[in-house]
């Protein structure tokens, strides 16, 4: 993990120069004594890293104190023009964002970090590298710091509609004592989200935490993903599906967490848009629910709208950018074709402005922190951590990184076991090997007396490993 700024020295910046990094995000979500958005635990941060934190826009850069990184807070920047005229002609070195959609003509000469999953939004050419369009820039993100935030407002978003018991029309006629529990109960069946199936597109960091919270909820869960996660897919105890179409058949939920995937230079479409169409939304129950909560550009809006008015989808749940031109009241990003579908299937439409993974306060704020560590660590050692594609040449990688058991396990984290760890999972592992070996040595008709002698040990002893390879972040996929 990146250190915390506490614990470390001021980083040493060239002297001779200033470095400008524009946040265009909020970078805190609670409220200060004005009511406005407080950033004050990353300001702090950057400040005692070393930086300079500025509540306003870039003016003379020749005024600037040398020797420092300079971030210039403007949370308020949203439309393609004044991005544009802000970020148009470099005066910028690197850039943190979460939500806001930076245009192709907006530069960045060294860096740009997203803060949260996947880097769709970040559509400067200035990036270099695997991801980038011929720039030279550094592009990365912070996968895993709001996957918990967003998985668990997608499991609300099921929740509202399975199971389907009218909860407020209950509280009202029991608030108003017009509820007789033994004439009345029978009017209203429910169903429990146990055994229904739920199909998740995608088993990056919040597909698969929505995945882990589908379990447990007793769901049946259809992963479609690339086929080299097979393996790991099926050993969570999920079911792998290679065709999309596939995952789909038979699935009550549909949940999507796959990414707009890379942007075609010259038609400007991105190779995801559109994916969930009239064939994929056919396969699913009749009475389905849809969550987007990834990218709007995903669903094909008119099949969606289609798929509503027949009843194959009874409720769908969409989070996407929705902007608004302060002068003009003009509307536009991703969330604009749904507004279409609201005066016919407002009722069954929950649209939200791109905010399931923004209700999280300290998600947003340990996000913007690790996003201010990456920007220091290419300005002041030219080493990328967390690499959208392959890192430019003259950087290092550090490979990647996420919160505590969310993502990959990987070798360095089996390498940081401290020796009583390891003796303990080995002491567990051996005394469960040695009750295992006595049930299989003994005939079925003998296992009784060792399963009354021993059984609620070895139940004990599996508890005890599987709370401990919990506790230590070792279950899930392996990267080397």
């Amino acid at each position: 993990m990146i250190a915390n700024a506490d614990t470390r020295a001021v980083e040493p910046v060239d002297p001779q120069r200033a470095y400008t990094v524009l946040v265009c995000d909020l970078i805190g979500l609670r409220f200060d004594a004005d009511g406005k958005p407080d950033p004050s635990e990353v300001r702090a941060h950057i400040e005692a890293k070393g930086g300079r934190f500025h509540a306003a826009a870039l003016g003379d850069k020749a005024a600037l104190e040398s020797g420092r990184v300079h971030f210039f807070y403007q949370p308020d920047l949203s439309t393609r023009e004044e991005l544009i005229e802000v970020a148009g002609d470099g005066r910028y070195d690197a850039v943190i964002a979460a939500a806001t959609f930076l245009p192709a003509e907006t530069v960045f000469p060294l860096a740009g970090v997203r803060i949260g999953a996947g880097t769709g939004n970040m559509g400067s050419h200035s990036w270099g590298g695997g991801s980038g369009e011929g720039g030279t820039a550094v592009l990365m993100n912070t996968p895993g710091i709001n996957s918990r935030a967003t998985a668990q407002m997608v499991m609300k978003a099921i929740l509202k509609v399975l199971p389907d018991l009218p909860v407020d029309l209950l509280h009202n006629r029991v608030a108003r004592g017009a509820f007789d529990t033994g004439r009345e109960l029978r009017d209203f069946p429910t169903e429990k989200l146990e055994g229904k199936t739920i199909a998740i597109v995608g088993y990056g960091n919040i597909g698969r935490e929505v995945a882990k919270l589908a379990q447990a909820f007793g769901m049946r869960v259809v992963i479609h993903a690339r086929p080299r996660h097979r393996d790991w897919i099926e050993a969570e105890g999920f079911v792998y599906a290679a065709d999309l179409l596939d995952a789909a058949d038979g699935a009550d939920v549909l949940s999507v967490h796959v990414g707009l995937g890379k942007q075609d230079a010259q038609t400007g479409r991105y190779a995801n848009a559109g994916l969930i169409g009239a064939d994929v939304l056919s396969r699913l129950n009749k009475g389905a629910v849809l969550v987007n909560y990834d990218r709007g550009e995903l669903v094909d809006v008119a099949a969606l709208g289609e798929a509503l008015s027949s009843g194959r989808v009874r409720h769908a749940a969409i989070d996407a950018d929705l902007f608004k031109d302060a002068a003009t009241g003009r509307l536009s990003g991703p969330m604009l074709p749904y507004l279409g579908l609201v005066e016919k299937h407002s009722g069954k439409l929950e649209l939200l402005p791109h905010a399931a993974a923004d209700t999280d306060h300290p998600s947003r704020v340990a996000g913007a922190k690790q996003a201010v560590d990456q920007i220091f660590d290419v300005i002041c050692r030219k080493s990328v951590t967390n690499a959208k594609g392959s890192v430019p040449p003259a950087y290092l990688s550090l490979g990647a990184t996420t919160p505590p058991g969310i993502g990959l396990v990987t070798s360095g984290q089996l390498l940081k076991l401290t020796a009583s760890e390891c003796s303990e999972l080995a002491d567990l592992c051996d005394r469960q090997g040695r009750l295992w070996k006595a049930l299989s040595d003994n005939s079925p008709a003998e296992r009784g007396a060792v399963v009354a002698e021993q059984g609620e040990d070895l139940v004990r002893l599996i508890d005890r490993f599987c709370l401990l390879a919990e506790n230590l972040n070792l279950r899930g996929p392996f990267q080397r």
